[in-house]
């Protein structure tokens, strides 16, 4: 005959069992669609190690251009829609996520460049910024294709002042990247830019970013992520 001991013992194991067996409910959801997709599959990634990225959900897409993936995240972290059809290139969208609803519509055509992002704050900060990066960004092609030409015709005079205009963005740039940051010490964006966006900035500037976070962004994922980038460069030093 069982003990009571034994009996007790015998529900404590199933317990854990069902406990472990039991997948994590999802808190996060993507909806969206890509217009004019009629077959591929569509991922929800995050980064894993420096050199891995990890899968966390995918749906094949078969006729239906809408498609709807979950997962489980602890706190704000940028992921990725990965779209795969075959064709031998990668086609990704990067996005802030936070718990609950994030909704992404694209197109086939223009997958990355079409893509409508609704959904977390941080999100709404990361498309403030990278607007601003692009404008930047056609500013120094702009450069760039002037100086090839003034190159091509062996004008110096203009190439160098062509240089001098590009240094003088770049210096703009950054400026803005680490006045941004600054200016959201409130938000997982700060230290996210300080690691992604600004790895070739002034030390200074990115001590000043880390020192300037509140408390609770300091014990997020990339507040850590940024202090323990900036104990290994004081190691190094």
């Amino acid at each position: 005959m069982m003990t009571l001991n034994k009996a007790l013992s015998l529900i404590f194991i199933l317990l854990i069992l069902v406990s472990c067996g039991k997948e994590k409910e999802a808190n996060f959801t993507l909806k969206g669609s890509v217009k004019g997709l009629k077959k591929g599959i569509v991922y929800l990634q995050k980064n894993g190690d420096s050199t891995s990225i990890i899968d966390l959900d995918s749906m094949v897409i078969t006729g239906q251009p809408e498609f709807t993936l979950k997962t489980n995240i602890d706190e704000p972290i940028l992921l990725y829609l990965k779209l795969f059809k075959n064709d031998g290139e990668e086609h990704y969208i990067p996005f802030f996520a936070d718990k609950g609803l994030t909704e992404i519509n694209t197109s086939l055509k223009n997958f990355n460049f079409d893509a409508k992002i609704i959904g977390s704050k941080q999100q709404v900060l990361l498309d403030e910024y990278t607007g601003i990066m692009s404008k930047f960004n056609n500013q120094n092609l702009e450069l760039i294709e002037a100086n090839f030409l003034a190159q091509k015709a062996k004008d110096s005079i203009t190439s160098d002042s062509l240089n001098i205009q590009s240094q003088k963005l770049l210096k703009r740039k950054y400026s803005y990247s680490i006045q941004f940051a600054l200016n959201n010490n409130d938000s997982e964006i700060a230290p996210y830019l300080a690691l992604y966006e600004l790895p070739a900035a002034n030390p200074i500037y990115i001590d000043s970013v880390y020192n300037g976070l509140t408390d609770s962004i300091k014990k997020s994922f990339y507040g850590k992520k940024l202090n323990e980038y900036i104990n290994s460069r004081e190691a190094i030093e």
